[in-house]
């Protein structure tokens, strides 16, 4: 099992990233959550990780908080949550959010999130109550976002769409929050903010 990988981050395409660790470089798919919170290309990055292994693939996730690593882990052990589910429930609500639904039997605001329909926010919230007091809030630190590119609004409906909506619900969302003076982070942020808001 690979716990962490320490190395300089080569390129971050939302979700993805790619970290060059000795030479070697490792594509790790990350929640937004630790996606906002990653340093410049270049620089060095230690992320943890979760190991993910199919019959057609092996697939790593990394994360930069252990609380984050541990929701993780204890969605994808609920019948019907795989990784990829689990990846977008972290992109979509916050940790502490996340706890706040399970607790108060929200399934209007699981609903939201792209592919938790009203039986599997049922099910969420009856099998994680157990599991979440001994999670502790995430570390977040805030951080100044690049400046933007070309084919910002692309790179955000890219990302979207990897998260699990659709191409058409990923482009109105984008739509509805983003202008030429962002950069995809911010879309994404924004968009997903307003799916929750």
């Amino acid at each position: 099992m690979i716990s962490f990988l320490r190395g300089i981050l080569a390129s971050k395409t939302a979700p993805e990233v790619v970290l060059d660790v000795n030479g070697v470089g490792y594509n790790v798919l990350t929640p937004m959550s630790t996606f906002y919170d990653l340093p410049e290309t270049g620089q060095q990055v230690v992320l943890l990780t979760h190991l993910s292994i199919r019959e057609d693939a092996h697939v790593l996730f990394g994360f930069l908080s252990d609380q984050e690593r541990d929701l993780f882990r204890s969605l994808v052990r609920i019948n019907g949550v795989g990784p990829k589910l689990a990846l977008a429930i972290l992109s979509g609500i916050s940790i502490n959010d996340f706890q706040r639904c399970v607790f108060e039997n929200n399934v209007a605001s699981l609903v939201k999130l792209p592919g938790i329909g009203k039986k599997t926010a049922e099910r969420l919230i009856i099998e994680m109550r157990d599991r979440l007091p001994e999670m502790s809030d995430p570390h977040t630190a805030s951080q100044d976002m690049p400046g933007p590119t070309p084919n910002q609004s692309s790179e955000a409906i890219r990302a979207l769409i990897a998260l699990g909506y659709g191409d058409a619900e990923a482009r109105r969302m984008i739509g509805k929050v983003g202008d030429d003076s962002m950069n995809s982070e911010t879309m994404i942020r924004l968009a997903l903010q307003s799916v929750n808001g």
